[in-house]
C-alpha cells in the first residue's frame, strides 16, 4: 500500500513566523487537504511518481502490466510535444501488450473527471540525464501530474516564478520532456497575495521575450469580474477537485492549426455555463454582452461543442450575417478543431446538413441570409424548386419544426432585427436563441422600428433575446489589459470660427492634417490607419484628393514618401446576392448606391484600376469580394517588417464608409481618422478597430476626430461602460493627457525618494544595493516600477501624441 498521510503533519521544525515561501507552501498544501485532496508525502522523486501512476493506471484500466510492458508504455506516452501529450490525456489510446493483444486505455476517467483520484505532492525532485529540478507543489489526477504550483515569498513578484518555469522548460532533457511531467496542463504561480495561472505549451508559444506576446496569463475572477488573487480564496474557487477537472476537460481548447493549448478566461467560462444551463433547463433565450476583442468566437465555439454532446439537442446552428464573417468564423472554428465545421456554399447544402443525422453535421455555421432564403417561399431558390417539380427548401425542413435546435447569433445587434430573425423564430417554435454582442442595443441607441398596428416600437437586444446572461464590458477588458485604452484627439483648425460639433471641415484641411500627423500617430508607419468617411461620394473625393495632394507634395519635396492609400466601399448590388448580403450591415453604402449607381460603379472601377497598378493585382468590380479580401490581407500584412515585406506592398490608410468599421481585427491597425458623425454602438465599434493588444510599442488606440464629437464619445462611454460610470469610466477608457501624467510622475518620484529616505539611504542607483531584506527590496521594486511606467507613458505620449495635440 502506498504511504499516505490523512493530515499534513507539521515538519520537525515549524516554519518561522515570517511569511516565507515554505510557510506559504505549508498552508497551501493544508488548504488542498481541506478540499479533499489526498496528501502523498511519500512521492518525492521520479521513481515514486511513476510507481503511483502505474497503480492508478492499472486500476482504471483493469489490467496488470508486466515490468517490460510498463516501461514500454511510458516510452510510448511520454513525449516532449505538449500538444500531443494533451491529446493523449483526453483520448482513448491504443497499446499492444507483450502477447500481441490490444489494450485500449485512458490515463484518466475522461467520461467523468470528478471520479478520478486527486492527490497533492510537494518538493518533488525529478532527475533526468541533464537536469535536476525540484517542484514546489504538483496536483496529480489519477497519478498524472496535471497542474504545477510555484510559490514565492510574500512581496516577491510572481513573475519570478513564471521565469523559473520557463527556465526549467528550456533546460535540455528536462522533466517536462522526459517524464510524466510532459502531461502538465496548467501552471499556477503565487506569492500568496497575487495568483496567476496559464496553460502549458510548446516552446514557440511559451517563452519570455521583449514583446511578451508568448503567453496569455490570467487572474481568476468572479462573475462580476472582481479579481480573486489571494491564494486560499483562489484555491477555494478554482482548485476544488471537480472544478479543476472541468477546467482541464471542458474549458481548455486544443488549437489543432497552431498545435497550441488555450485556456478560457473566467468570463468566457461563465458565459458558456449560462448558455448550457439555460438549455438544460429549457429556460428561453438570452444574450451575452462580451466586448469587441474579448474572444467571443472561442466562447461560442466551446458552447457549440458542449451542446454537440447534448442528446436532447438536434442541431446547434451558429449564425453570422455576412459572407466574410461566415468564412472567417468557419475558419476560426476549424482552427480550434480541424474539420469540425464544413463549408456550405449554398442554400441546398445548408438544408442537406440541417436534415442530416450525421454527428459531424450537428454544428453548422451559416449566414442568416442563407437561412432566411431557405425559409422564404418567395425566394428565387424556392420558386426554382417548385418550377423543377421538387419540394421547396421550406417544405423539406418541415420535419425540423418540432425539433430542439439551438441558434447562436454572432453580433446579434445587426440584421437579426429583421424579417429573417422573425422567420427563424416562427418556423422553429422549440428553438432556443442566443446572441453575442459587444455593443447591445438599449432603448437609448435603438434605431430600428417594429410596427404593430399604428404604434411604432423600438427593438432592443432584450426585446429579441429576452434576457442578459452575462456581461464583460469594454471597461472590464481595458482593466484586464485584454484591449487597449483610447487616446481621442479632437482636431481644431486655427481661425476665429471653429466648427461646431458634427460639422465637417474641408477635405483639404483633413488631408493636410493627416499628412502632417500620420507618421507620428503610427510610430513612423509601423502601424496603419482607417479614414472613416460619411458617404461613398466623400470616399471617392478623398481618394482622388490624396492622390493629387501627395503628388504635389512630392514635387515640392523629393524626400517626401507618399502614403499608400486604398479605398473600399461596396458597389451597387444590381441583384448580386453576394453584394446584397454584404450590404445588410452597410446602411450608408446601401443608401448611397441607390442614387446614381452608374457613377458609383465608374468611380469604384477607377479606384480598382489605381489599386491594381499600385499592387500588381487584377481585381474587377464583378469579383468585389476578392478585392475586399485583398485589402484586409494587406492591412494585416503590416505586421511584417519592411525588410521582410516591402512597404510598397502594404496599405497605410484605408478610406472607408461602413466597411471595416465592424468585425475586422488587426493588431497593426492603431489609428482611426474620423470624418463622419458616429453615435453609441457605431462609435464604439469603429473606435474598437484600433485597440487590439500587441505589445509595448502599441500603448493605446489613436482616434483623431475631425467632427468635434466629444459629447458623443462621452455618451457612448456612459452607455457601454457597464457598472462603472461618469468620470470613473472615462478614466479607465481614455489615456491621461500629458499634464496629468507629469503630475503622477512627480508624485511617484517623490514617493520613491521618501521610501529610500525611510531606509536611511539616498535616492541614487548605488544606494539600491544597500537595501536590506526581501520586504525592502520588494517595496523598492514596486515604487521604481511605477516611476518607470509613468515615464514610459510620458515618452510614448510625446512620441505619438505631441504632434497630434498641436
Amino acid at each position: 500500500m502506498p504511504s499516505s498521510k490523512s493530515t499534513y503533519d507539521l515538519p520537525s521544525r515549524a516554519p518561522s513566523p515570517l511569511v516565507k515561501e515554505e510557510h506559504i507552501e505549508y498552508d497551501f498544501v493544508g488548504k488542498l487537504q481541506n478540499l479533499k485532496y489526498e496528501y502523498r508525502d511519500d512521492i518525492r522523486d521520479r521513481a515514486a511518481l511513476e510507481k503511483n501512476f502505474r497503480e492508478k493506471f492499472e486500476a482504471l484500466n483493469r489490467v496488470k502490466l508486466t515490468e517490460a510492458e510498463f516501461a514500454r508504455l511510458l516510452d510510448e506516452i511520454v513525449t516532449p510535444d505538449v500538444y500531443t501529450a494533451a491529446k493523449t490525456l483526453r483520448s482513448i489510446n491504443a497499446f499492444t501488450r507483450d502477447d500481441g493483444t490490444p489494450l485500449n486505455f485512458t490515463l484518466v476517467n475522461i467520461k467523468d473527471w470528478c471520479k478520478n483520484h486527486f492527490e497533492v505532492i510537494h518538493q518533488v525532485r525529478i532527475n533526468t540525464d541533464y537536469s535536476h529540478h525540484r517542484y514546489d507543489v504538483l496536483i496529480l489526477i489519477n497519478g498524472v501530474p496535471c497542474a504545477q504550483i510555484e510559490l514565492k515569498t510574500l512581496g516577491m513578484n510572481p513573475r519570478r516564478a513564471m521565469e523559473q518555469i520557463v527556465e526549467y522548460k528550456h533546460d535540455p532533457g528536462n522533466g517536462y520532456t522526459k517524464t510524466l511531467l510532459c502531461f502538465m496542463q496548467l501552471f499556477i504561480v503565487s506569492n500568496r497575495d497575487r495568483t496567476y495561472y496559464f496553460a502549458n505549451n510548446n516552446a514557440r508559444h511559451f517563452a519570455f521575450n521583449a514583446d511578451e506576446r508568448f503567453l496569455p496569463i490570467y487572474e481568476f475572477a468572479s462573475e462580476d469580474n472582481s479579481k480573486i488573487t489571494q491564494l486560499d480564496e483562489f484555491a477555494e474557487h478554482f482548485l476544488k477537485k471537480c472544478d479543476l477537472g472541468r477546467t482541464i476537460s471542458r474549458y481548455m481548447v486544443l488549437l489543432a492549426g497552431e498545435q497550441k493549448l488555450m485556456i478560457m478566461r473566467p468570463y468566457q467560462v461563465y458565459a458558456v455555463q449560462h448558455i448550457v444551463e439555460c438549455i438544460d433547463e429549457d429556460n428561453g433565450n438570452g444574450y451575452i454582452w462580451h466586448t469587441t476583442g474579448s474572444g467571443k468566437t472561442l466562447t461560442s465555439f466551446k458552447a457549440s461543442t458542449l451542446l454537440k454532446e447534448n442528446d436532447h439537442i438536434h442541431k446547434c446552428v451558429f449564425v453570422v450575417d455576412r459572407k466574410d464573417l461566415d468564412r472567417q468564423t468557419r475558419e476560426e472554428f476549424n482552427k480550434f478543431q480541424e474539420g469540425c465545421v464544413e463549408e456550405n456554399t449554398n442554400t441546398a447544402a445548408l438544408v442537406r446538413r440541417l436534415l442530416s443525422d450525421d454527428y459531424a453535421a450537428k454544428v453548422i455555421v451559416t449566414t442568416i441570409q442563407k437561412l432566411g432564403l431557405a425559409l422564404d417561399e418567395n425566394s428565387k431558390r424556392n420558386k426554382q424548386q417548385k418550377k423543377d417539380g421538387k419540394a421547396t427548401f421550406k417544405e423539406q425542413l418541415a420535419p425540423l419544426s418540432d425539433k430542439r435546435i439551438v441558434f447562436i447569433f454572432d453580433e446579434c445587434h445587426r440584421s437579426q432585427f429583421g424579417d429573417n430573425h422573425d422567420a427563424i423564430k416562427n418556423f422553429f417554435p422549440k428553438a432556443q436563441l442566443f446572441g453575442f454582442t459587444g455593443t447591445p442595443i438599449f432603448e437609448k441607441n435603438a434605431t430600428v422600428k417594429q410596427f404593430e398596428g399604428e404604434e411604432g416600437q423600438l427593438r432592443t437586444t432584450e426585446d429579441i433575446f429576452q434576457k442578459q446572461l452575462h456581461a464583460y464590458t469594454i471597461t472590464h477588458a481595458i482593466e484586464d489589459a485584454n484591449v487597449l485604452r483610447f487616446h481621442v484627439d479632437y482636431f481644431k483648425p486655427e481661425g476665429k470660427n471653429p466648427p461646431k460639433a458634427g460639422e465637417a471641415l474641408t477635405k483639404r484641411a483633413v488631408i493636410d492634417a493627416i499628412l502632417a500627423k500620420h507618421d507620428t500617430a503610427t510610430a513612423n508607419r509601423r502601424f496603419n490607419a482607417v479614414l472613416a468617411t460619411a458617404s461613398i461620394n466623400d470616399a471617392i473625393e478623398y481618394h482622388g484628393l490624396f492622390q493629387s495632394l501627395q503628388e504635389a507634395k512630392q514635387k515640392a519635396d523629393p524626400a517626401f514618401v507618399p502614403l499608400n492609400i486604398a479605398c473600399v466601399f461596396s458597389p451597387p448590388a444590381e441583384g448580386n446576392p453576394d453584394v446584397k448580403q454584404i450590404q445588410e450591415d452597410l446602411p450608408q453604402e446601401k443608401l448611397d448606391n441607390e442614387k446614381d449607381p452608374e457613377e458609383k460603379k465608374k468611380a469604384l472601377k477607377a479606384i480598382l484600376a489605381s489599386y491594381n497598378t499600385r499592387y500588381g493585382t487584377n481585381h474587377t468590380i464583378n469579383e468585389f469580394d476578392l478585392y475586399y479580401q485583398d485589402v484586409q490581407k494587406r492591412i494585416k500584412d503590416h505586421q511584417w517588417p519592411n525588410a521582410d515585406y516591402p512597404a510598397a506592398k502594404k496599405i497605410d490608410i484605408t478610406i472607408v464608409v461602413d466597411m471595416l468599421l465592424t468585425g475586422f481585427d488587426s493588431k497593426y491597425l492603431n489609428t482611426l481618422y474620423v470624418d463622419k458623425n458616429l453615435k453609441y454602438h457605431g462609435l464604439i465599434q469603429a473606435f474598437s478597430r484600433t485597440n487590439r493588444v500587441l505589445n509595448g510599442t502599441k500603448p493605446y488606440g489613436n482616434i483623431l476626430d475631425f467632427r468635434q464629437q466629444q459629447a458623443n464619445v462621452d455618451a457612448a462611454i456612459a452607455l457601454f461602460s457597464g457598472e462603472k460610470s461618469g468620470e470613473e469610466a472615462r478614466t479607465i477608457w481614455l489615456v491621461d493627457k500629458a499634464p496629468v501624467v507629469i503630475q503622477k510622475l512627480d508624485a511617484a518620484v517623490t514617493k520613491l525618494a521618501d521610501f529610500m529616505q525611510s531606509q536611511g539611504l539616498a535616492c541614487t542607483p548605488d544606494a539600491v544595493h544597500s537595501l536590506k531584506g526581501d520586504d525592502a527590496r520588494a517595496a523598492f521594486i514596486k515604487n521604481f516600477k511605477e516611476v518607470q511606467r509613468l515615464k514610459t507613458q510620458l515618452v510614448e505620449f510625446h512620441r505619438n501624441l505631441t504632434h497630434l495635440a498641436q
